[in-house]
């Protein structure tokens, strides 16, 4: 009998695993830590309030049905808050910024002889969040941020730290959350820069002797948003400057946001305290985002640029770029390009020679692991059962389907697709590639499911 709160947890999380999908798992329960199990309560550690909510509002019947399995109708689930402790900053250490009021603040970002009575917010407008497609890649920080956005600095990310690869949108929802700020709260002061940008000015007001009107300038500000953290790496000064910064701002409630191409845990050459300090929120991810989500990206730039795109273009072009939103907008950039300047029709030929831009192999065979892998996935089957000995109805169909795709859209020989399938002779594949061809003459269901895959396998074989 389990009694151990970690293998409790563990065999919970195996039923989790099951019934939601990898993307959700790993947001929400990789993060979690079970921390003791007694009288039968087995209770469990989330990062922040947020998560909890969260948990509950989405995930509390999944935990139910797991806790009951697991423990027993008598189990139940308790949870525990992470609460770090912060450190308290002295009064000797605040700036009283009224000693300041009447000073005149030199602001870094006006250009000297220009005169500017309100904080520019450096904000791209067309940066929202009515066209920041929400998917599983990116539901937590967008919630996340949507919460923010209707409270600034009074919700439990703060700050928000917000990391992934090169185009996943990391920028865009940062500007998004500063945008849906300055609409529902006219009067706040939102700023946005760029490491990058911030470390100039540092160095300017050095030069300058004017750090001391730059600390204020940028205390004085209710909403600041950082992009690409990672670049104050081997920067002391900087850093230094930004730690207090980030104190005095986070001490008065103000909100910070932060990008990043990777989480705190994992930045280099940036100062433990700074560290501490952005683990303090919620730090989310942003992953790559699934085909689905893809396609309503693309779908929503076509919309915004007034063009038809049939939906065999807009499918080839989301199955071939998988990895960077960045890519797909320049995808769609260049077909709009292609087709006006050579007055070209915009069809899937057209998105072939796009495509050869962006996509580094071209003229690729696909390959029979390429179609068992689309196939299991299609069946929500481990590739290993399609060359397995099962005679499970479901397993059968999805491992004749594959034989007779292979066929189809390889150059490989009978006998080379029986050995890819658990080495099987010729004769079975030939028997396959009739029974596939015999229930598409008698099931128009199987029929529509087999010109489906067609159409998935053709995406993937471009000029």
């Amino acid at each position: 009998m389990i009694i151990n709160h970690v293998e409790l947890w563990g065999e919970c999380l195996e039923i989790i695993k099951r019934s939601i999908n990898q993307q959700s798992y790993k947001t929400w329960f990789e993060p979690v830590n079970p921390i003791k199990f007694q009288n039968q309560i087995l209770t469990i550690q989330v990062p922040n309030k947020f998560f909890y909510e969260w948990l509950e509002e989405h995930y509390v019947n999944i935990l139910k049905t797991a806790i009951k399995k697991v423990i027993g109708e008598e189990g139940r689930l308790e949870y525990q808050i992470l609460i770090e402790n912060h450190r308290q900053i002295g009064k000797n250490e605040a700036v009283i910024k009224e000693q300041h009021k009447a000073a005149e603040i030199k602001n870094p970002f006006v250009i000297p002889g220009i005169k500017k009575s309100k904080v520019e917010s450096h904000l791209n407008p067309n940066y929202t969040f009515d066209n920041f497609i929400e998917g599983d890649c990116n539901r937590l920080a967008r919630s996340a941020g949507k919460a923010i956005a209707s409270r600034p600095g009074k919700t439990a990310f703060n700050p928000l730290m917000v990391y992934g690869d090169v185009g996943l949108g990391k920028t865009h929802l940062a500007h998004a959350i500063g945008n849906e700020i300055k609409k529902n709260f006219a009067k706040t002061q939102v700023l946005y820069v760029t490491t990058e940008k911030f470390t100039t000015h540092v160095i300017d007001s050095i030069k300058s002797n004017s750090l001391s009107d730059f600390m204020i300038f940028y205390q004085m500000i209710d909403v600041l948003i950082i992009d690409d953290i990672q670049f104050l790496a081997n920067k002391a000064k900087t850093q230094e400057i930004f730690f207090n910064i980030f104190n005095e701002l986070h001490q008065s409630g103000k909100q910070i946001i932060l990008t990043s191409d990777r989480p705190p845990k994992d930045l280099q050459d940036v100062e433990n305290r700074l560290i501490s300090r952005f683990k303090w929120g919620l730090s989310a991810d942003l992953s790559a985002p699934d085909f689905e989500t893809r396609m309503a990206i693309f779908d929503k730039k076509v919309e915004h640029e007034g063009i038809n795109v049939n939906d065999e273009v807009a499918e080839f072009i989301c199955y071939n770029i998988q990895n960077n939103i960045r890519e797909l907008e320049g995808a769609l950039i260049s077909l709009i390009a292609q087709s006006t300047l050579n007055r070209k029709h915009i069809d899937v030929n057209l998105a072939k020679d796009v495509i050869k831009q962006f996509v580094s192999q071209s003229n690729k065979e696909i390959s029979i692991e390429n179609i068992k892998k689309l196939v299991a996935d299609h069946f929500s089957l481990p590739v290993e059962k399609l060359q397995g000995k099962t005679r499970k109805r479901d397993v059968v169909i999805a491992r004749q389907l594959s034989m007779y795709l292979a066929k189809n859209y390889t150059t490989s020989s009978l006998k080379n697709i029986g050995q890819k399938f658990g080495n099987r002779d010729h004769s079975t594949v030939i028997y396959s590639l009739q029974a596939v061809r015999d229930m598409m003459d008698t099931d128009l269901i199987f029929k529509d499911t087999v010109q489906e895959l067609e159409k998935k396998v053709q995406m993937k074989l471009y000029d």
